[in-house]
């Protein structure tokens, strides 16, 4: 294993379609399946996004959405390496809060899972993740 996807990677995987997806899946082709791997985090946000939607809807058709993109999002990770939020990851996390990393607490929690495992974290939001000391970052949609 080699990548940990973030989850705006996931989510162009998930939607397949836009340029960015293309630029993504070409990248991707050229690696064994076995060497990218998911987090436990990004099926919480992806999770949580979809309780939001299912709460909001106000209509038949939402509710009915809202469960489907629940269900994509389980049949999909179920079929991924899922990587955990472990001791390791927490230790890591730990110490990267000590240093004040000014970082979405999700965005900590998937880099210490990449750290902790020695991964590159892929993904378009360089910004933030690059605040993070010693992580390995890419954007695979460019």
């Amino acid at each position: 294993m080699k990548y940990l996807l973030d989850t705006d990677h996931i989510s162009l995987l998930q939607r397949r379609s836009s340029p960015e997806f293309a630029a993504l899946l070409s990248r991707m082709s050229r690696f064994p399946p076995v060497d990218f791997a998911l987090s436990i985090i990004s099926f919480h946000e992806q999770a949580i996004g979809a309780h939001d939607f299912v709460n909001r809807a106000k209509t038949k058709s939402d509710l009915i959405r809202g469960y489907t993109l629940l269900s994509e999002i389980l049949q999909g990770f179920s079929q991924a390496i899922v990587l955990p939020f472990d001791a390791p990851a927490l230790a890591v996390f730990e110490q990267l809060q000590n240093q004040k990393i000014r970082v979405s607490t999700m965005d900590l929690r998937i880099a210490s899972i990449a750290l902790s495992r020695n991964l590159a974290v892929l993904t378009r939001n360089t910004r933030d993740f690059q605040k993070v000391p010693a992580l390995s970052i890419e954007d695979w949609t460019v």
